[in-house]
């Protein structure tokens, strides 16, 4: 219970984050958010280490957590890095992938898209991570699999973040669609250029993510 909760914590940080709540080098109180949230420090804890992993919180011995907002060098190119292992992944997928699992990738397309219809960022997102994890999987390479879900975890809130952009749920869904042809087709270079375009920031989605981080007020807008 206390692991979901620390989740449940920890994306609504995320969110306090993005909207300019807590700002870059702002002390997270320990004592005063967790009375906020009507927990203990545990789960609290447990929140501050998810959104450690994803570079969102430095935790400093004796000191607290503190929020840290990466620069556009920074996210661009760890964005760069997961658009490559994505589309290794891909590559790879479209040799190996089993029925089954194109099967799952089908059934995790499915309520995506009613996530769609619904408006729903939060399920998208859920069964959006689920999709990216199979393909990462059925690359067959537990090495690859690792790296990706590493740094998969460490842009979790950017990435889900940009959903937020007008159309880009519905865009992330025709590019869903597009990657499982291609692995159902075996094609393993137009599987990786479709991974590789699906997950690289460019264009308007990156000026969203760096105005969002600069100016959060703004990205209420959008």
């Amino acid at each position: 219970m206390e692991t979901r909760r620390a989740d449940t914590i920890a994306q609504e940080l995320e969110e306090l984050i993005f909207n300019g709540t807590y700002a870059d080098g702002d002390r997270l109180d320990e004592v005063r958010i967790s009375e906020n949230f009507g927990v203990s420090r545990t789960p609290l804890r447990e929140a501050f280490q998810r959104l450690a992993l994803s570079g969102l919180v430095e935790l400093i011995p004796r000191r607290g957590a503190f929020v840290r907002q990466p620069g556009p060098v920074e996210l661009i190119e760890m964005f760069e890095v997961m658009a490559e292992l994505e589309a290794a992944c891909g590559r790879l997928a479209a040799r190996r992938i089993t029925d089954e699992a194109l099967e799952d990738l089908r059934e995790a397309n499915r309520k995506c898209s009613a996530a769609v219809v619904a408006r729903d960022v939060d399920t998208y997102y859920v069964e959006n991570e689920r999709f990216h994890q199979i393909i990462y999987r059925q690359s067959g390479n537990s090495f690859l699999e690792q790296e990706a879900l590493r740094l998969h975890k460490r842009l979790k809130p950017f990435r889900r973040h940009q959903l937020n952009l007008r159309g880009r749920m519905d865009q992330s869904m025709a590019e869903h669609q597009a990657i499982v042809s291609a692995l159902a087709g075996n094609d393993a270079t137009l599987c990786a250029d479709s991974l590789r375009n699906h997950v690289a920031v460019q264009g308007e989605k990156f000026h969203f993510l760096m105005s969002s981080l600069q100016n959060p007020a703004k990205s209420k807008t959008g």
